[in-house]
């Protein structure tokens, strides 16, 4: 290693020693928590992601305790946290870390490699702070602060990643790759900042080319991020005290999770006509009269969703179906559903 590339990792390591968040997963070495929280961090913020391990661990301490459980309850205990795939992979590792390493993480990056949800980054993340092995790992905040102390230009993307893995490959320090690692990522979180970086604070500031060339701030290229606005009918179908709610694909977008019926409003459509439509389509009912109950809003990663929530009367029944539920509303709270679904189930308990 270069004498500055090595002075770059005692600098940040250094550095990270004194001000590194006190965080619930970096008090441990439990290599099946430190892997919980790595897949709970990625598409979402620490401070998010701290009460929802914390639960996590609370339910399913162990890799075994996480194998025993039920989809749903996994994917419920992962409501509103998104990407439910991560959970789902959770869900199908755990059972091949206990069928086939006897319930231990295996420490072999290779191993790690082929279970469900280990990329690059999970595999390196892993075997570095729970087995102290000496793994890269880059994320946004890795490849914000490498393109900085490079001086790469243009999109912080994949595209970037060669040239970032050779500077990290030499860097990563044989023993505490797990602290240089975390190191990286809390220097992209706390100084070296997507807007504003604090470059006066950092560590590092004397091995960064775009802090000596003054071009920190236009480094990365800004993606320009495009929302897309979805408006959507849902209808509340009610007999009794029990409300309908049903299953959604087990493939696609916030698969296996439960939400009431509806779809998204057409051009030219009243949420009225769009409502009749979806339900005469999912559940080959007609309905008879509908009275607007509440709007929910919600943000998603691409989308931005308006749901307009209908009170309906209808002629007969849905037919029975293993992917329909009638449950009362004390029962809906039991059931995974998307963010905005919950949100209308915490609505009509506070009517009810």
């Amino acid at each position: 290693m270069k004498p500055e590339q090595t002075l770059f990792s005692r600098n940040l390591v250094n550095w990270y020693k004194k001000h590194a968040r006190r965080l619930p997963w970096r008090e441990t070495r439990d290599p099946y928590k430190i892997w919980i929280s790595e897949i709970m961090l990625q598409q979402t913020t620490v401070n998010a992601v701290i009460p929802y391990y914390q639960k996590w661990i609370k339910i399913f301490p162990t890799v075994e305790a996480l194998k025993n459980a039920p989809l749903q309850k996994i994917l419920k205990a992962w409501q509103g946290l998104g990407y439910y795939q991560r959970a789902k992979n959770l869900h199908k590792a755990a059972q091949i870390i206990c069928a086939e390493h006897g319930g231990e993480i295996p420490e072999d990056p290779e191993q790690l490699r082929k279970l469900p949800g280990f990329g690059p980054y999970t595999t390196g993340a892993v075997a570095s702070i729970a087995f102290d092995i000496p793994r890269t790992i880059i994320d946004a905040n890795v490849r914000r602060v490498v393109m900085r102390v490079l001086a790469l230009k243009g999109f912080a993307d994949t595209s970037q990643d060669h040239r970032i893995e050779k500077f990290l490959r030499k860097a990563i320090p044989q023993q505490n790759a797990g602290t240089f690692n975390q190191a990286l990522m809390e220097l992209g979180a706390l100084i070296c900042r997507n807007r504003e970086p604090l470059c006066l604070l950092c560590p590092v500031k004397s091995r960064c080319a775009a802090y000596q060339k003054g071009i920190q701030e236009i480094i990365p290229k800004p993606k320009k991020k495009i929302i897309q606005d979805l408006e959507v009918a849902i209808g509340i179908l009610q007999q009794g005290n029990k409300y309908l709610i049903q299953k959604r694909p087990s493939k696609g977008l916030l698969a296996d999770l439960w939400e009431f019926p509806g779809g998204k409003i057409e051009k030219g459509e009243t949420p009225q006509d769009a409502l009749k439509r979806e339900l005469n389509e999912e559940l080959d009912i007609d309905i008879t009269s509908s009275r607007h109950l509440m709007n929910v809003r919600h943000f998603y990663t691409q989308f931005r969703v308006n749901l307009h929530v209908f009170h309906c009367q209808f002629k007969t029944s849905p037919k029975n179906h293993l992917l329909r539920k009638w449950l009362p509303i004390n029962k809906l709270t039991e059931y995974p559903m998307p963010s905005g679904s919950a949100k209308i189930v915490a609505r009509l308990q506070k009517n009810h």
